[in-house]
């Protein structure tokens, strides 16, 4: 079931509208800027209410056709939404720093991804037993820092299909990378940022935590809705071509 589509009066409610002060604006997003007030950049909340639209229309299309999207954001006010679309649509995310060349390097990544694995297991089962108590302490040690850098991407087997960034500017190496392998760029576009970088984008304030939350909710809402949809009407569907034979 399609959770209701959140209006314009609820973006400007979550802070949707505010952009960063004039100086520090990129040029490119004039077209979806309405004003400016106090020295601030406004967004045209009427273009950032159908962009939203069309981003979850084509994330939507990725998820239902089996694609993996990586959710990128190392900003603190937005690592609780991050996981919350993580873990719902089994997809994988980066909330702590960026690994440089987790793309770009990513035979290099697997095989850290591998050591991070076996290290889990041998936890797991115990047969970390074998090696001495400082060895212990030392492995003990080396698993949470990899589980920092690795554990949102540990069940990444490639890289991803397309990457959603919630600011391009503050993870602007992750969109550099996926640039450099054509894949497709999603995310929050604020006023300081450059919409050439994106395949697709909601012009809005990438700083305010509602902001933030009301975009990335609407989309895991979104796609999720609409793998519910799908399933429910298959059965439909199934009886509809059993009767016609």
């Amino acid at each position: 079931m399609f959770m209701p589509f959140p209006t314009e009066k609820d973006l400007i409610k979550s802070a949707c509208h505010f952009g960063h002060a004039k100086h520090k604006w990129n040029p490119k997003m004039a077209p979806y800027l309405y004003a400016i007030q106090k020295g601030i950049h406004i967004f045209d909340l009427t273009q950032t209410h159908a962009k939203l639209k069309e981003v979850c229309a084509e994330l939507q299309e990725l998820y239902d056709a089996g694609k993996v999207i990586l959710f990128v954001s190392t900003k603190q006010q937005s690592i609780t939404a991050v996981e919350s679309i993580g873990k719902h649509l089994n997809q994988p995310i980066v909330t702590s720093k960026w690994i440089p060349g987790l793309m770009t390097n990513w035979n290099t990544i697997k095989k850290r991804l591998k050591v991070y694995k076996d290290l889990q297991e041998s936890f797991k089962s115990g047969d970390i037993t074998k090696y001495t108590k400082k060895e212990q302490t030392m492995l003990r040690k080396k698993l949470a820092k990899l589980d920092i850098a690795l554990s949102g991407v540990a069940h990444m087997t490639s890289t991803p299909d397309a990457i959603f960034v919630v600011d391009a500017v503050h993870n602007n190496v992750a969109v550099r990378e996926a640039l450099t392998l054509k894949i497709p760029v999603y995310g929050i576009c604020d006023s300081n940022a450059n919409p050439d970088d994106f395949t697709n984008f909601v012009p809005a304030n990438d700083d305010a935590v509602k902001s933030i939350e009301i975009i990335l909710n609407t989309v895991e809402e979104h796609l999720l809705g609409g793998k519910t949809k799908k399933k429910a009407e298959t059965p439909e569907e199934e009886e509809t071509l059993v009767s016609s034979s």
